[in-house]
């Protein structure tokens, strides 16, 4: 059965409206909005439509900062990183309780027989079959697939110039100027970009939302500890819905498709079930009552959000600065369910479950620091399909490195 953009938006809209105004833009005491990037995964399965996760944000913490996160804080909190974080710690918690319960599968998850799982396709759950996922995002995501948009909204079409030397990604060797943009160069099109920012701010090494997804169209939306437990081969996005503002043909064909910057991947296949999956694109007429085109009165004006928030069925919670609101940035009690040592410490609880009998992954999560999770023989098909696209297709791609160094203490699962 074909599904329509106006369908996935539409059940990503309601969820929003559903939320109390805590988690949502504000409407400030001086009149003036708040305006904010929305974005959502959704099943369509034997029950319809269902709304896995949903997130706003729209900020991420500068290269000089990443040390101090520690797997408390979040990296990056654009609302389509985010939507795929808190989709990840759905299925955390999906295989957690089926894990306790011994059941077969629950609505989502489920077991894998000892014939499916092999030495490089170990993991003990899989989505189930006949679940395809749709990703919805308010805004044309960051980077090159809004290059057009981008240009075609400004006052001033002169691109933003860059510093004489951008980031420094290590400890020593300065970012070449002409790798990583952010809004600079709207000439360079096919890049590999940074999240943008004033011109002004301190400087970023994370990738573009246009970038990150598009990786996902062959590491699937499985994060690296979630990799760990669930067979990727079906956890890919089948469609991303855009509203028709925000759709470039041009654009989206170049950013995402087996004939723009990804062609070098058309058909390819990798060990482990990794593969490369281009996703159609769907159009919305519905619009986003807090997008950054909601309608203005005369003498309104429009600001972005500082606040985030990540939905999923089992929980919701609102983040500023990539920590929990109200608690201290970059502190324990401040760690998000869907920061990187709270996920991790609950995928260990899931392979400690006696009755998966699981000692290779068990022993791989039971580690000192997440750097070392992070190199493990299990994630190497995993990696070497990371190195592959980024080495390939999209050039340019440099690490956010540092903060690795962290271990599991001080967080509940």
């Amino acid at each position: 059965m074909d599904i329509s953009g106006d369908e996935i938006a539409d059940v990503v809209l309601r969820e929003f409206d559903s939320w109390p105004n805590k988690r949502k833009p504000l409407l400030r005491s001086d009149g003036v909005k708040e305006w904010v990037p929305l974005s959502g995964i959704v099943a369509q399965g034997r029950n319809g439509l269902t709304c896995l996760a949903v997130a706003t944000g729209m900020k991420c913490l500068p290269q000089n900062k990443i040390a101090q996160a520690q797997g408390v804080t979040l990296h990056d909190w654009h609302a389509e990183v985010l939507a795929i974080r808190s989709f990840n710690r759905f299925l955390l918690e999906e295989c957690h309780a089926l894990a306790l319960s011994k059941k077969a599968s629950s609505g989502y998850v489920r077991f894998r027989t000892q014939n499916e799982r092999t030495q490089i396709n170990f993991q003990p759950f899989a989505l189930n079959e006949g679940i395809n996922l749709y990703m919805y995002c308010s805004e044309a995501p960051c980077g090159d697939a809004s290059m057009e948009l981008t240009m075609a909204a400004q006052d001033d079409a002169t691109p933003w110039d860059l510093p004489p030397l951008a980031i420094t990604p290590g400890d020593s060797t300065p970012a070449e100027p002409e790798i990583l943009h952010g809004r600079g160069y709207f000439s360079v099109l096919g890049s590999v970009r940074r999240k943008p920012s004033r011109p002004d701010a301190p400087p970023s090494l994370s990738k573009s939302c246009s970038d990150k997804i598009a990786l996902k169209q062959s590491i699937s939306l499985l994060n690296s500890v979630t990799s760990l437990l669930i067979s990727p081969k079906n956890v890919y996005i089948h469609s991303l819905v855009l509203p028709a503002s925000q759709h470039s043909s041009v654009a989206c064909t170049r950013a995402f498709s087996d004939s723009g910057r990804l062609s070098c991947l058309k058909d390819r296949e990798w060990e482990g079930s990794y593969s490369f999956r281009p996703f159609g694109i769907l159009t919305t007429t519905k619009e986003f009552v807090s997008s950054r085109r909601q309608p203005l009165k005369i003498g309104e004006k429009i600001v972005p959000s500082n606040t985030a928030t990540s939905w999923t069925p089992n929980h919701t919670e609102t983040l500023i600065g990539g920590s929990l609101q109200g608690r201290k940035q970059f502190s324990l009690k401040g760690a998000s369910r869907v920061c990187k040592r709270r996920s991790w410490k609950l995928a260990l609880e899931i392979a400690k479950t006696a009755s998966l009998q699981i000692p290779r992954i068990e022993e791989t999560l039971a580690v000192d620091s997440y750097a070392s999770i992070k190199q493990s023989a299990l994630l190497n098909e995993r990696n070497i399909v990371k190195s592959d696209v980024r080495a390939n297709a999209l050039k340019g791609w440099i690490r956010n490195v540092g903060g690795d160094a962290f271990g599991i203490d001080g967080v509940e699962a």
